[in-house]
């Protein structure tokens, strides 16, 4: 444990050091998040935040590679050299469209390359436990499939909670969950690995441990009103790094153990139920979006940032709330499978009933409040 959190620490500081070049080479060179009337800043923004991520990334990688204690991750070193080379494709692949406006087609096709990158070295989802059913073993070609599948899923979630365009609050707010979820699934990978389940040369946790520090590392920038955002660039690696993360610990291993009696924690459903506040905000944007007849990629002010912000909550607190929500399915998770007790999640369902009520009261107190 020591050795991971000495990576994430270096991490964290090596993104914060990136921020301030990156942020005047951004205005150098024109790389600026213009206000428009579906951002909430309101001054030009440099944009390229994703590149301090990206640096944070490597630093945090090549770090571990010098503990002792994680060497053994490294005895296959395809496996470290495939995620990297795979966050090379999907970083540039954001950054080109931060800076040019590419079409769809080709920014899907780099998302495709990427996660084909991790199929090459290896890196995918082999057993596909689903609840209720058992688990499969995929074969080569379906495993290839849905592993590339669930990158390009993942990458897209982030981005779309970071807002679809090249600002928003939703760079900050997609920084802050999936700090959370991937801290969440580094200990929730470790108890599987302290049970035996997670061999000492996955990969998973470095990647999951070294995703938190990146993320913690640019939030100290990025709170209202933001010095830098992450651009596509930062939203789709973050995505990258959460599905190879995922892929490592929750997509190769057959072991039954779960942690608890609990139907669905399948190493892989684990990461959905962690990222459930962005999986819904997509869906309900792919949706909304199919019903209107309107290309994916368009953009709107439907998101879930937006409709809170509707119900008369403020930006900052309509964050916290998202923010709220993020942490206690992260705790639905890991408390089962630390503790072995199903019922260690009824304090948690009673601060959800509390969130949930705040969450639909709370505007109308404080304009109760300020009638009187």
């Amino acid at each position: 444990m020591r050795d991971y959190l000495i990576v994430m620490a270096v991490s964290v500081a090596a993104t914060a050091a990136s921020v301030p070049p990156l942020r005047s080479l951004s205005r150098r060179v024109g790389a600026m998040a213009e206000p428009s009337d579906r951002s909430v800043h309101a001054e030009p923004t440099p944009l390229l935040g994703g590149a301090a991520l990206f640096v944070g990334l490597v630093v945090g990688i090549a770090t571990a590679a010098l503990l002792p204690g994680l060497r053994p991750v490294f005895e296959a070193p395809s496996n470290v050299l495939g995620v990297l080379l795979a966050a090379a494709v999907m970083f540039v692949t954001g950054l080109v469209d931060d800076l040019r406006d590419v079409s769809p087609p080709a920014k899907l096709a780099g998302m495709v390359l990427s996660g084909s990158v991790l199929t090459l070295v290896g890196l995918t989802v082999i057993y596909l436990r689903i609840p209720f059913l058992g688990f499969t073993v995929l074969p080569p070609d379906l495993s290839a499939l849905v592993s590339v599948l669930w990158v390009v899923g993942l990458a897209n979630a982030v981005n779309l909670i970071d807002g679809l365009e090249k600002s928003t609050p939703w760079s900050r707010n997609a920084a802050r969950i999936v700090a959370i979820a991937s801290f969440a699934f580094f200990l929730y990978g470790w108890q599987l690995f302290q049970v035996g389940v997670v061999d000492v040369t996955n990969v998973g946790l470095l990647i999951a441990i070294v995703t938190a520090g990146v993320c913690l590392g640019f939030l100290p920038f990025n709170f209202n009103p933001a010095s830098i955002f992450m651009g596509d660039s930062g939203a789709l690696l973050l995505g990258l790094l959460l599905a190879s993360s995922t892929i490592a610990v929750g997509g190769q291993s057959d072991d039954p153990f779960s942690g608890q009696s609990w139907f669905f924690f399948a190493p892989l459903v684990i990461p959905l139920v962690i990222l459930g506040v962005p999986l819904l905000d997509t869906a309900f944007a792919v949706i909304r979006r199919a019903s209107r007849r309107s290309g994916v990629a368009t953009a709107d002010k439907a998101h879930l940032h937006h409709r809170l912000m509707d119900l008369g909550h403020g930006h900052r607190r309509a964050v916290a709330i998202l923010w709220a929500w993020t942490a206690l399915l992260s705790a639905f998770v890991l408390v089962p499978v630390y503790t072995d007790r199903g019922n260690g999640i009824v304090p948690i369902g009673l601060l959800a009933l509390g969130l949930l009520l705040f969450t639909a009261f709370a505007p109308r107190l404080g304009e109760m409040r300020a009638r009187s």
